[in-house]
């Protein structure tokens, strides 16, 4: 995630998993958007429109002026949009109506030989507008790949970034590389891939087109730039990508920790730049261990910034969830399910580590009023500042109050995790605009027993902080 000046340097992190990967068969894709440590998110859900004529989209970034034809048809799909648009819309990630789901963006970084082949496009598009002028358009994931490909390649884009995109049968990885060329890989049905900061995908096999996609002419484009000799075909990776100190103390560690959750069988180490994209679980992966990857901060290891680890092991590496998430979201593709049934947009606001992932059924019709507030500063009414003033007071002492939280964390985990299995079974007969209404009371309950237990939770806290005063003193009662 990117917003421009605010945060030159984006630092989010993205997990994508496959149906045999998973222990339900869902497809999953998740992601950490992280840019500022007070920049609000709301969560909403677009209806399905159909216009008369296409419309026209048209940044608001005034920096980067993009703009672009839309179709007729609009599908529904749910969105988080930050609270001000005056930068960009920055909608990130939802699923929509034909049970698609995207992400948007793992900014990334893209060499000088390459960018001085082929630059950047000011006017092109970026991650503010990719979910928008996508999603709501495609019907499969690799149909996702295609749009935004072929946008690419006719307005270019004015940054380099890795997309997400899943339905209920594939999981797919877009990276851009310079101004107009993209490629994408699918992740293996059995297989999971980790992704922080870097242009990640390797090979490119051109003759596999069931599993990779690409700008039509990239071949020529690095021929005729003297990029590579493709006498071996294409790594990505290597020839578009960087490798420099940054990615080994910034990146990679957090694509090692993640594939140390995974597959603890391989030992690797943490600034390897030979850490694989595409890995193989040693077990099966379930959506609590995909949510804790994106919640994890090097637990376990001397990295962990309130760990045991010495002062500079502590801050050695920079962890996957940290005070600058914005939101966390896990996209859920279930099987076999109708399609307004399927989708859960798991949606954990403020830190990862701090928060909590509430489930959202993407077929309700709207979301609950908490999440459409989003406001500069702090204001007792938006689901997002509920969860961050939690992390806030927790902050305050760390060490005394952390507990109180992770238990609250695991409560309300098992609560929400219950609330969706006796839902199913609830729904299932329900169709139409039935299903749809009894999703979005589910989905208010499920807001309601997560925003009631976390502000009972700020109380608490609250009342047991009054005594952790530096200007505290053990007063003889006898004086």
């Amino acid at each position: 995630m990117l917003t421009h000046q605010f945060n030159p340097y984006s630092a989010c992190t993205s997990i994508l998993v496959g149906k045999n990967a998973s222990a339900d068969g869902s497809t999953m894709i998740g992601r950490n958007e992280d840019s500022r440590a007070a920049w609000a998110k709301k969560m909403i859900i677009h209806a399905h429109r159909e216009f008369e004529e296409p419309q026209t989209f048209k940044s608001q970034d005034q920096t980067h002026p993009f703009t672009m034809t839309l179709p007729k048809i609009r599908a529904k799909y749910t969105a988080t949009p930050e609270w001000t648009a005056e930068y960009g819309l920055f909608e990130e990630d939802g699923i929509n109506e034909y049970g698609v789901a995207m992400s948007a963006t793992e900014s990334a970084y893209c060499n000088t030989r390459v960018l001085a082949a082929d630059p950047y496009v000011k006017d092109g598009i970026g991650e503010e507008a990719m979910v928008t002028v996508t999603l709501p358009y495609i019907h499969s994931a690799r149909e996702g790949v295609e749009r935004l490909g072929h946008i690419i390649e006719e307005h270019g884009t004015y940054e380099t970034n890795g997309i997400l995109f899943s339905d209920v049968n594939e999981v797919w990885y877009m990276e851009t590389g310079a101004g107009h060329y993209w490629v994408a890989q699918r992740i293996p049905d059995d297989a999971y891939a980790v992704v922080a900061n870097q242009l990640a995908i390797q090979e490119i096999d051109f003759s596999d087109h069931d599993n990779y996609l690409y700008a039509k002419d990239i071949r020529n484009f690095v021929l005729d730039n003297q990029l590579a000799s493709m006498d071996n075909g294409l790594n990505f990776r290597e020839v578009f990508g960087t490798a420099d100190l940054s990615d080994r103390y910034y990146n990679t560690p957090r694509v090692w920790y993640g594939q140390r959750c995974f597959t603890p069988s391989v030992t690797q180490t943490p600034e390897s730049f030979d850490l694989p994209f595409i890995q193989r679980a040693d077990g099966l992966i379930h959506i609590d261990q995909v949510q804790g990857y994106l919640a994890s901060h090097y637990q376990g290891t001397p990295f962990d910034p309130v760990g045991q680890g010495t002062a500079t092991e502590k801050h050695q590496y920079r962890p996957i969830s940290l005070a600058k998430t914005q939101e966390s979201h896990v996209l859920q593709l279930r099987p076999d399910l109708p399609v307004t049934l399927s989708g859960i947009h798991w949606l954990a606001m403020g830190v990862a580590a701090e928060s909590v992932y509430v489930p959202f059924y993407a077929g309700a019709t709207t979301t609950p009023a908490a999440y459409q507030v989003a406001t500069e500063k702090y204001d007792a009414t938006s689901a997002y500042w509920i969860f961050k003033h939690v992390g806030i007071l927790v902050d305050a002492h760390y060490h005394e109050l952390h507990g109180e939280l992770q238990t609250v964390q695991k409560e309300l985990a098992i609560q929400l995790g219950h609330h969706i299995i006796v839902t199913d079974q609830q729904v299932a007969a329900l169709t139409g605009d039935e299903l749809a209404m009894a999703l979005t009371k589910a989905n208010q309950k499920a807001v309601d027993q997560a925003l009631n237990t976390m502000q009972a939770l700020a109380a608490d806290l609250i009342t047991k902080s009054t005594d952790m005063s530096p200007l505290n003193y053990d007063t003889d009662l006898n004086l």
